[in-house]
């Protein structure tokens, strides 16, 4: 719609409509716990691991999130000497899957578009990932049904697990 707030912002909306949609009135200090679980949510077992397989490779986040947000749910996961860039949407002000977004990425690591390896588990972000020209590598966790977007990933995996041996192998 061309309108832009922050992530952090939009996640303290959607907890305030799911509270009045669930007939929920959190005091303040309520609210504002649930809020920071977001800063800490934990990653599945087998990220760290892969992660670790991958570490040969140049690794980075590019998320709709804002830098604080990544910043700390990387380091509550304990990976903040993993990625060499956190990239958020925040500084374009729109957000995936605008093009825009990922040419951001390929601007800022200085890296042929079709040399990228995007992972995600929102086939949305895979649809636009793979429409703008990289390869993708979609985690369908629960082997849900892909959207009807005419877009196929590079390869379907069930768990990041998977991704080292494709890459390396």
């Amino acid at each position: 719609m061309g309108r832009y707030e922050d992530f952090w912002r939009l996640t303290a909306d959607a907890l305030d409509f799911s509270c009045q949609h669930l007939q929920l009135n959190p005091d303040a200090a309520t609210r504002l716990s649930l809020l920071e679980v977001y800063l800490s949510l934990p990653a599945y077992p087998e990220v760290k691991t892969a992660l670790q397989e991958l570490s040969g490779r140049p690794l980075s986040i590019l998320s709709n999130g804002t830098p604080g947000m990544l910043r700390a749910v990387v380091a509550s996961n304990g990976l903040s000497q993993t990625f060499e860039h956190l990239l958020s949407v925040d500084a374009l002000r729109i957000y995936k899957p605008d093009p825009r977004v990922y040419q951001s990425a390929v601007d800022r690591l200085n890296i042929p578009r079709e040399h990228i390896g995007f992972v995600s588990s929102n086939f949305w972000d895979i649809a636009g990932a793979t429409n703008f020209g990289f390869q993708t590598f979609w985690i369908n966790r629960s082997s849900a049904t892909p959207d009807f977007l005419g877009i196929t990933p590079t390869a379907t995996i069930h768990s990041l697990s998977q991704l080292p041996a494709m890459l390396l192998g």
